[in-house]
């Protein structure tokens, strides 16, 4: 068997099935009664069809209705099935065709002799005479090209099909019926569907992967049962059973062991034609409709094994993408809930095709400034359709209950009830399909698969963040219907999401100070920077006092541009300083001394101090340095457990927080619910009352419950005492503290897309910056000027010794030369550091301009001298050296 007969084959049977179909009302066709003659005409149909797709091959033709003859325009296989019934009744010209032109239409082994009678260039008439050897050609071509094709397909009707085909040596059964029944919504809906439910037999395999489902949400995915016995023959927009996953995944699975390019073209085709389908239907149905007929479809598309390659992936996935842009929110939510479940093992082999289309779309597509990567409808609609699994990732995984989204209950003063409606309107889902499912990124613990795994990086460094962020902010984009990445923040790296927030707090700097420029205009005292002047011997204290008078006076002008000058020091504060100004403030704030934190000795993170005597102004001091850093793109050497970032977020700590906060206790009370002998309560002997140490070392008991002493922690109650725990020592303990500072955290970020565009991890990574260290990449993004290059012996000299540096030492040169010892998101390539020549061979010591990254470096002798000159810069440059 020729394969590239069967791939050109399964294009051509599956038109030309289209083509048969529609000329039951041609009459040319009606008045042939004979099987025989039947067959003679529809082969004939098959040749016209081939001419005016393919053509005879003769370069000379000059036949009209013969695309060889160049005078016939390119048709599509619809337009062209069309036209060749057209022919058959006009009687047109054939041409001679080449014998490979010639369709299979029985079975290898079958003897033609009489070929020349067969493409003879002449239409038969109703007396057409067929050799003895034709005829068993045209009766076995009757027989499988004019079998009724289903309506719809099950597990074991795709068995039957491909043993048939496989027995007579032909696949025209098998093309004809995918054709048919994958381009139909109605019967591509019905196709694979489970048995209808029965509580006393339910229909569950033994061994299955499924999610584990109690009795109500079973028979939620098992649709209710019509209990009339016709209820199979109800139209489309009736209630039909879900698919059988477990019965397609082996039906693909049979499917798929043939050669593809036997039905690749056929079910390609089947797909384009369902996608048109789709685009026509959608938009004309209401929300109120039933739509279980489109779910059913989506998930048998998306269940295609070889989705993500080929012709598949350039044509049929791009067209089911472009018509999935229409379905409704709550199908949407569906089709969610459906990966989420028995679909669940499906969602990476979707989002990987997902992924493959995009970083296809973003490499081939040329890109200018009249077509930007937001207009490209392939990739934005996959987004689209990737948010979908973004959601179904997170039902799939490991939730929490949303009861531990954070409302805090103030009503003290004005300021702070104002703040809990800004509370509450964050945490709100404001996404409508997280609306319609009810959850919330912060309530998934742990996804099916790793959130990164949703970043397209490809994606990510080719986008214009500018032009992103103009169509995001844009009110007129909303309407006009521009796309914006930022509104799908799961597919972008955090270093491409760190840009979109930079131009959101520049933009909002540059309208304060326009603002304060048109004060002066009209007399008004006029400052158009956050000016905050400091001693550095005093710098908590002088910074307190400055930033609680602004934030009380006027607390927008904490959004403006950050300015900072130390006292008695000259210098302009172009970044440098004022990332100096962080560090010292951090470093101050952490004392021990100061007691306001303590540290976890286990993790070496720190924590609020639940017994420290620090007022609440210090602590909102903190929150606004924290926000301060965001808003002005400093890192800052901090490390808190992840849960201060999930409450920041607006999520309470619970249990499984103690993982990270302090791992000891976790396991312990972890053993503690695990238990389940008789014994427990001579084994572990808890109440409910717990004890903790103050600053001095006195220990302190508290009941989680009234008279909790008197309350023994039993086999009943333990998970109740664990959440208590858990409770009173990442929430009630530390109230008073966090509500401060998170008061001053949001007094700057409060009208930021923050929450919008970052999950809590990747908040640690914008305020800590990332933990790999790794000067290569240093070395292979950083610039040279001045008479340096990366040929200068001085320059190999440099790297040579830094590479050899302790991990401590390459913090002190980050901090000398950039202001921060921290790395950035997206890694020290990022940096852009330029080493510029700062004169010839002298003892003066290399500086820095921490502001804009540059290291001075004079050209030293020798290697030696380099790394002692560079060593003693490093370790003694705080306030020196550093503009």
């Amino acid at each position: 068997m020729n394969p590239s007969e069967n791939n050109s084959e399964s294009g051509e049977a599956s038109s030309i099935q289209e083509a048969s179909s529609s000329s039951k009302e041609d009459s040319t066709i009606d008045h042939i009664e004979d099987d025989m003659k039947r067959a003679a005409a529809r082969k004939l149909i098959e040749r016209y069809f081939y001419q005016l797709t393919e053509g005879c091959g003769n370069p000379n033709c000059g036949n009209i209705h013969c695309v060889s003859s160049g005078k016939l325009k390119p048709m599509t296989p619809n337009e062209a099935a069309g036209h060749a019934l057209k022919l058959l009744s006009l009687e047109a010209k054939l041409c001679e065709r080449h014998p490979s032109k010639m369709a299979r239409t029985s079975s290898n082994k079958s003897n033609i002799t009489d070929k020349d009678k067969m493409n003879k260039c002449t239409v038969p008439s109703n007396e057409t005479v067929v050799s003895e050897s034709s005829k068993d050609l045209i009766l076995s071509s009757v027989k499988y090209n004019s079998a009724p094709v289903p309506s719809l397909l099950t597990e074991q009707a795709l068995y039957d099909i491909i043993d048939e085909c496989e027995a007579n040596e032909t696949y025209s059964p098998l093309i004809r019926t995918l054709g048919e029944i994958f381009s139909s919504i109605e019967n591509l809906s019905k196709s694979f569907v489970k048995e209808p439910f029965s509580p006393t037999a339910p229909n569950i395999p033994e061994h299955s992967d499924e999610v584990k489902m109690n009795k109500e949400e079973l028979r939620h995915l098992e649709g209710e049962q019509d209990k009339d016995e016709d209820s199979c023959a109800k139209s489309s927009k009736s209630a039909i059973l879900p698919v059988d996953l477990p019965a397609l995944r082996r039906a693909y699975n049979a499917l798929f062991k043939l050669k593809t390019s036997i039905f690749e073209n056929s079910l390609v085709n089947a797909l384009v034609t369902l996608a048109g389908n789709l685009q026509m239907e959608l938009p004309t149905r209401k929300e109120t409709d039933n739509h279980d007929d489109i779910v059913n479809v989506l998930l048998i598309v998306f269940e295609i094994p070889a989705l993500g390659s080929g012709d598949f992936l350039e044509t049929a996935l791009p067209a089911i993408c472009r018509a999935s842009q229409w379905l409704p929110v709550e199908v949407q939510a569906t089709l969610a809930r459906m990966w989420a479940g028995p679909g669940r093992n499906t969602i990476r082999n979707i989002l990987e095709n997902l992924q493959q289309l995009i970083t296809l779309r973003v490499i081939v597509t040329p890109f200018h400034r009249d077509f930007f990567i937001q207009d490209e409808n392939v990739i934005t609609s996959a987004t689209k359709l990737m948010k979908i699994l973004y959601y179904a990732n997170m039902l799939a995984g490991v939730l929490e209950s949303p009861a531990l989204r954070n409302v805090y209950e103030i009503s003290d003063t004005m300021d702070e009830s104002l703040l809990a409606v800004k509370l509450n309107k964050s945490i709100t889902p404001e996404d409508p399909m997280a609306r319609v499912l009810g959850i919330h990124v912060l309530d998934c613990r742990k996804p099916y698969l790793p959130f990164s795994e949703f970043y397209n990086e490809p994606l990510s460094d080719a986008v214009e963040m500018d032009r992103d962020f103009a169509n995001f902010k844009s009110e007129l984009g909303i309407f006009s219907g521009k796309f914006s990445f930022m509104n799908y923040p799961f597919i972008l790296t955090p270093a491409t999401k760190t840009m979109g927030l930079y131009f959101d707090n520049r933009i909002r700097m540059y309208s304060e100070r326009r603002i304060s420029l048109l004060q002066a205009v009209s007399g008004q005292p006029s400052n158009p920077y956050l000016r905050l002047k400091v001693r550095r011997d005093n710098i908590i204290d002088d910074a307190l006092v400055e930033l609680e008078m602004i934030s009380m006076e006027n607390p927008n002008d904490l959004k403006k541009q950050l300015v900072v000058e130390f006292e008695g020091e000259q210098g302009i504060d172009e970044g440098g300083v004022s990332k100096e100004f962080f560090q010292l403030v951090i470093e101050e704030i952490f004392n021990p001394d100061y007691a306001m934190f303590t540290m976890q000795n286990e993790t070496q993170t720190v924590w609020f101090n639940p017994t420290s005597f620090e007022i609440s102004a210090q602590f909102t001091l903190i929150g606004i340095v924290l926000g301060l850093a965001i808003y002005n793109n400093v890192i800052l050497a901090v490390n808190f457990p992840m849960v201060l970032y999930r409450k920041l977020m607006g999520r309470k700590g619970s249990f499984e927080d103690l993982l990270d906060w302090n791992p000891v206790l976790y396991n312990s009370l972890k053993q503690m619910l695990e238990y389940a002998e008789s014994d427990f309560e001579d084994v572990f002997m808890q109440t409910f009352s717990i004890s903790y140490q103050d600053v001095f070392g006195t220990v302190i008991n508290y009941d989680l419950l009234d008279k909790g002493d008197k309350i023994p922690v039993t086999q009943e109650n333990k998970y109740e005492f664990v959440d208590l725990y858990a409770d009173f020592l990442l929430n009630k303990s530390v109230e008073k503290q966090f509500r401060a500072f998170y008061k001053g955290f949001q007094m700057v970020v409060d009208e930021s897309p923050l929450e919008q565009l970052f999950r809590p991890e990747e908040i640690e990574l914008l305020i800590c910056g990332s933990k790999n260290f790794d000067f290569g990449e240093l070395e292979i993004s950083t610039e040279y000027d001045g008479g340096y290059s990366n040929d200068t012996q001085i320059i190999k000299d440099f790297w040579s010794v830094v590479h050899a540096f302790s991990l401590e030492d390459k913090r002190k040169l980050l901090q000398f030369t950039t202001g921060s010892d921290r790395v950035p998101i997206g890694g020290l390539s990022r940096l852009k550091l330029v080493i510029a020549k700062n004169g010839p061979d002298s003892d003066r010591l290399p500086t820095a301009h921490t502001c804009f990254n540059v290291l001075l470096l004079p050209e030293y002798s020798s290697k030696e001298k380099l790394k002692d000159r560079l060593v003693k810069a490093i370790n003694y440059s705080k306030g020196f050296g550093m503009l």
